[in-house]
């Protein structure tokens, strides 16, 4: 099916889910077009843990300056790099963008990859109390002395739920669940299970969509989106510590290798998105691009 504001009606957002390069910024353009020509004020706004990052526009495929001129956007690049930014937080900046959308009479256009963003909209986060810094900072030294793999196999005698959700490399999410329980006393799967915060966007308020193209019309976007990223911005990765292209900076791998290397990885990742959306966002319409 295609995108259009017929098919939207009263609903009062739009979530246009998707995989990297799936067509999702080009949807959401020409569905703001659209509402701009039948008189309604549409904002396009960021769903994607990556490009919530200022400084990183052509490292995370951000919309442009031009595309930027066609309709507002917002939540790109409003968060300093060094900054950490977890989906409560992005669920804060939403609230008061809704409001705010709500004032301007706006409909938003709610854009991106993340999928744990767009489930935290709909269906409401996890009350999950902040931990302390100091209990912070003391599990983010054992991390660094111990590594990921040895604190998973501690949240799994600790937390055996959470821990068969996460897997042994991810570090920043293994220490958070050992800092909740830790804190709480309460594992962080039972947090999340039972102690949901109301949604800020219900289901039935919302169109929602999953963009699904061809498997092999995906694959060759993602090549073609590498290549002109390694075009436009290769000088600025080393410093930004890409590794991949940092290695070939260093002279441990040809270009070819680098770019070819990267798209593979965007691929696998594109696929493991998609795998998420399918399992995790049920009733959500699938939309070809």
């Amino acid at each position: 099916m295609e995108l259009s504001i017929a098919g939207i009606g009263a609903s009062r957002a739009v979530l246009i889910a998707g995989p990297t390069a799936s067509g999702k910024s080009t949807a959401a353009l020409s569905l703001a077009g659209e509402a701009a020509r039948h008189g309604r004020a549409a904002w396009i706004v960021n769903a994607d843990s990556m490009q919530v990052y200022e400084g990183l526009r052509v490292l995370t495929a951000r919309p442009d300056k031009a595309d930027e001129a066609r309709a507002p956007h917002r939540l790109y690049g409003h968060v300093p790099a060094g900054m950490r930014y977890s989906a409560g937080a992005w669920l804060r900046d939403m609230a008061e963008l809704l409001s705010a959308a709500q004032a301007a009479e706006a409909l938003p256009i709610v854009i991106g990859g993340t999928g744990l963003y767009f489930k935290a909209l709909t269906e409401g986060l996890a009350a999950v109390p902040a931990v302390p810094a100091a209990l912070q900072n003391r599990w983010s030294d054992r991390l660094a002395e111990e590594g990921a793999a040895r604190l998973h196999a501690l949240l799994a005698e600790r937390d055996p739920e959470t821990a068969s959700a996460v897997r042994p490399a991810d570090a920043q999410r293994i220490q958070r669940a050992l800092g909740v329980l830790e804190a709480t006393g309460i594992p962080l799967a039972e947090w999340r299970r039972t102690r949901n915060a109301a949604p800020l966007i219900r289901i039935e308020d919302a169109a929602r969509f999953v963009m699904e193209p061809d498997r092999a019309v995906l694959y060759r976007r993602i090549d073609e989106r590498v290549e002109r990223m390694v075009a436009e911005s290769l000088p600025a990765m080393k410093a930004i510590g890409v590794a991949v292209f940092a290695a070939h900076l260093r002279g441990e791998a040809s270009l070819a290798e680098a770019v070819e290397r990267t798209a593979r990885d965007s691929r696998r990742y594109a696929k493991r998105q998609l795998t998420w959306f399918r399992h995790q966002m049920p009733g959500w319409q699938s939309v070809t691009a």
